[in-house]
């Protein structure tokens, strides 16, 4: 096995973000290791239009592995760890080189939220103590110049444990946190500050919340899918009305923060449709009780099912179905050919610290297109446990990229069942298998970082080696997410379709015609990830800007 790993061909590293990089995979995928330590731990994640990826874990865990430059060191009298503190606690991972430099934060970001702007800057909201009504900006660079910048009371009120989502008309809204049942708006503007949500009340169990984190969808008509516990809403929040209310999910069982599980958006097809049909998956968590009683030594299994639901139909009502095991703390991340990568987690108990054993190593590849029953697919193990405060996501190559771990209230290497993991590795989905190599396409055009505009016609040309099947060629469009405790918010993807596939120049080069979204509704504007997929397998992407 040892043999095998190394006879994998790595990444063809380059210094400019469209350059093509070049990857293998064995079947049920495999784990490339891509950093022992990275010096801090990957509590939060988000991959930028340069393909760096900005990862930071709390100001509060106390010395890190990894010094500040120059000298530079946080004073913070209030630190419940250390007072002066020289380490830092975020780094910008280059994906095509595999390197990484400190970054400084100056103010706690446990347990924050944030998303990508319009114009590709990253807006992180939140945190704890003196983080917790801190804005902080990250203009992306490609000179290892840029840091952290931060705006002192940017936020209306307290914000920890938080769900951001970047709206249409390009502002970001932040919602929820503990002990706060409403949401806000960044940047502001004239109007109020903060718009109640008794929805957060009504979903809040006493003493165990299980409604942290809620999970937040936009939804095709512009309103929002909010779940919380084991119910969901859709909020106009231009309006602060609620305008749906769904079921129940069935068993009543909660499924966010502490009882952790994930959701997703799942793709949206047929988008110049007059009706766009939108489904929601939820997946994992840990039944009622959990936190009470793994605080008191007994680990209860997690939760092995998932509820989808057609949030646009009239009558909506969950169909449950089952996993392959038990989940809680898990990620879910849509792959670029559509499917949904279920990663990390453990087995039994919940969020919070110590309170998760029993670690899921595998990997489950969930095909939302299949029949039910069939939509589940084990994948090949990590060797690296990833518990409480791992992340996990989507990278341009079609990788994923996974880090993080630490269930302990600082960092700790020894003496305890899961030490803090400070690395970072890559699985390789099967569709990155060389056996695919013929089927698998190559953009050409447009060119990487082209501008895109609303229900525009777009000419998209590409290489396929192989024989091209016209009739399962697709393009989608991917929403790199920013990723914590197990939900990755404003993940979305769109499938552009396309007319017939026509042969372009010479035998192995195709052009399709395509029109993008019709509006912010569908795909708010910032960058995108657009693939060509073709018989499942998907081309490296490009970065286009919406």
């Amino acid at each position: 096995t040892l043999i095998r790993y190394f006879l994998f061909v790595n990444l063809l590293f380059a210094s400019i973000p469209c350059q093509k990089i070049l990857t293998q995979a064995a079947i049920g995928g495999y784990w490339q290791l891509l950093q022992k330590s990275i010096g801090i731990s990957a509590m939060h994640m988000q991959l930028l239009s340069n393909d760096r990826v900005i990862v930071f874990d709390r100001t509060d865990f106390g010395l890190s592995n990894l010094s500040l430059p120059n000298g530079k060191c946080r004073n913070d009298p209030n630190d419940i760890a250390i007072k002066l503190d020289c380490s830092a606690h975020s780094v910008e991972y280059d994906v095509l080189t595999n390197t990484f430099r400190p970054l400084m934060v100056q103010t706690d970001v446990w347990c924050s939220s944030g998303a990508s702007m319009p114009d590709g800057r990253l807006i992180q909201t939140g945190g704890f103590n003196d983080g917790e009504r801190r804005v902080r900006i990250f203009n992306p660079c490609n000179n290892g110049a840029c840091d952290w910048q931060e705006i002192d009371s940017g936020l209306a009120t307290r914000r920890w444990y938080a769900t951001n989502h970047i709206l249409p008309d390009g502002r970001q809204i932040i919602i929820g946190g503990r002990r706060q049942f409403n949401y806000e708006f960044y940047p502001k503007d004239a109007a109020a500050n903060v718009y109640s949500l008794p929805f957060l009340v009504e979903t809040n169990d006493r003493n165990t919340e299980n409604n942290l984190y809620p999970f937040v969808h936009l939804n095709v008509d512009g309103n929002l899918f909010i779940f919380a516990n084991n119910r969901a809403i859709l909020l106009d929040y231009a309006n602060n009305k609620v305008v749906k209310t769904y079921p129940v999910l069935p068993g009543g069982d909660p499924r966010n923060y502490p009882s952790t599980g994930s959701s997703v958006l799942l793709p949206l097809k047929n988008i110049q449709a007059a009706y766009i049909e939108a489904e929601v998956l939820v997946c994992g968590g840990a039944p009622k009780g959990s936190f009470v009683q793994a605080s008191q030594g007994d680990f209860v299994a997690a939760l092995n099912t998932c509820g989808r639901i057609k949030i646009t139909d009239p009558n909506p009502q969950w169909i449950m179905e089952t996993m392959p095991q038990g989940r809680v703390m898990c990620d879910m991340i849509l792959l670029s050919n559509g499917n949904v990568l279920v990663v990390n987690g453990a087995g039994v108990g919940t969020a919070g610290w110590e309170y998760g054993r029993n670690p899921v190593l595998n990997p489950v590849l969930y095909r939302p297109d299949n029949p039910i029953g069939s939509r589940f697919e084990q994948q090949n193990p990590s060797s690296i446990p990833r518990m409480y405060h791992s992340t996990a996501i989507l990278l341009r190559d079609g990788r994923v990229l996974v880090g993080g771990s630490n269930p302990h209230a600082y960092y700790n290497f020894t003496g305890v069942l899961f030490p803090t993991e400070l690395s970072l590795e890559a699985f390789y989905p099967q569709y990155l298998d060389a056996k695919y190599s013929n089927l698998r396409p190559k953009i050409i055009l447009p060119n990487c970082q082209a501008k895109l505009g609303y229900a525009q016609k777009v000419k998209v040309r590409f290489m396929v080696t192989g024989t091209l099947a016209q009739n399962m060629v697709s393009m989608t469009m991917v929403a790199p997410s920013f990723t914590t405790h197990s939900f990755s918010m404003s993940q979305r993807l769109l499938v552009l379709g396309g007319d017939k596939v026509t042969i372009y120049l010479g035998e192995s080069t195709y052009e399709v015609e395509v029109t993008t979204p019709n509006s912010g509704n569908l795909a708010p504007s910032g960058y995108y990830l657009l693939f060509v997929v073709h018989q499942d397998i998907p081309s490296e992407g490009i970065w286009v800007h919406m």
